[in-house]
């Protein structure tokens, strides 16, 4: 989609609703979740679709408001950024993503729609120690 005062005009209604959303969820690490994470800025990853979302993959619940999560792709990159890995989507079967490891960052739970699945723990075990190596000086 392409980044035009009329793409973030729709972002912005779609944000007014998400914003009211006062459901809570039990989300745990490891889970998949697809969340409304927005028309973003520049580099940021963008969500797609009516609802500006794509998949999440759950780190870790910071607050029952906040969690730290990493947005998934369906471009297969493995490397110091993003991890390729496989999971069970309760509609689709068997999926394949990379996590987005840059694009590490915190999310209002108000953003979460449904959950698409889990990742296993060996893939999960990856995915901490990149953010871990994004984020820890060297």
């Amino acid at each position: 989609m392409e980044t035009t005062n009329e793409t973030f005009d729709q972002w912005n209604r779609i944000k007014r609703t998400t914003n009211q959303n006062n459901r809570k969820l039990g989300i745990k690490p490891r889970e998949i979740y697809w969340a409304k994470i927005g028309q973003n800025i520049g580099y940021e990853q963008n969500g797609k679709g009516s609802n500006f979302a794509r998949p999440v993959l759950i780190i870790r619940k910071l607050t029952s408001e906040l969690f730290i999560a990493v947005p998934l792709t369906s471009t297969l990159k493995n490397n110091d950024y993003f991890h390729r890995f496989k999971y069970i989507n309760k509609q689709n079967g068997e999926v394949e993503n990379s996590a987005l490891i840059l694009q590490l960052r915190v999310f209002s739970i108000k953003r979460l729609m449904n959950k698409a699945g889990v990742i296993n723990k060996k893939d999960f075990h990856f995915v901490i120690k990149k953010c871990t190596n994004l984020i820890s000086p060297t």
